[in-house]
């Protein structure tokens, strides 16, 4: 098995290796691939912008030449995603739409925490339509001053604002806390209050792994729904 997984940030190569540990999988199993520029580009821009879809869609299908399945980490470019699979002899998954499944099958206040401000409009988008119909309400929320500190390398303060954020939304009365961002992970395992929060790469993975076991066709399971 062989997950090709594009990244925007060097840290989460470790924070999806760390997932894949949990979930049994093999020290090969996953094979990542860093583009920082694309986010880089994303922020420049204010967002995704055509040329920049073009671009992240060819590396997307580039690296489902040599893989089983290919997962695209950042939720910023999240959307370029969902046109792909019928290009695509392999299915490509948006690390974050698993998680929204997840989400939306809690009731109550679902707090949903992001970091970077690009990523805002996009998985607003996801969790909303995620949650249709269901029991589950959506309230999404950018920490304050998050992205800075994972700009400037102060990992420590960036996971402490996360942690903060998270325990703040649990007092006000959230069933669940989800943390929309890969490179967020990190700070569910550090919050004292439960349930533990929802992450990217363990919904990611558990979601890729249960396709690739099954013998359900992609007309009768979409990994982005």
């Amino acid at each position: 098995m062989r997950i090709a997984c594009l990244h925007t940030a060097w840290s989460n190569v470790a924070v999806f290796d760390a997932a894949a540990r949990d979930l049994g999988l093999s020290a090969t199993a996953l094979a990542h691939f860093v583009e920082p520029r694309l986010l880089e580009d994303a922020e420049a821009a204010g967002g995704l912008t055509p040329a920049l879809r073009s671009r992240t869609a060819a590396r997307l299908l580039s690296m489902a030449a040599d893989a089983d399945a290919v997962l695209l980490t950042c939720s910023t470019l999240g959307p370029v995603v969902d046109a792909l699979n019928a290009k695509s002899h392999v299915p490509i998954l948006r690390a974050d739409a698993a998680l929204a499944v997840a989400a939306a099958a809690h009731h109550g206040k679902v707090a949903v925490l992001c970091a970077a401000a690009t990523t805002v409009p996009a998985t607003r988008t996801l969790f909303e339509h995620a949650a249709s119909g269901s029991d589950a309400q959506i309230e999404l929320t950018l920490v304050p001053n998050a992205w800075r500190c994972f700009k400037s390398g102060d990992s420590e303060g960036y996971q402490s604002l996360l942690v903060g954020a998270i325990e703040r939304a649990y007092v006000d009365g959230a069933s669940i806390v989800v943390l929309a961002q890969a490179s967020m992970a990190p700070a569910a395992a550090r919050c004292r209050l439960t349930p533990v929060p929802l992450t990217v790469p363990a919904s990611a993975l558990a979601a890729i792994l249960a396709f690739l076991e099954s013998p359900m066709t992609d007309s009768e399971y979409d990994v982005n729904q």
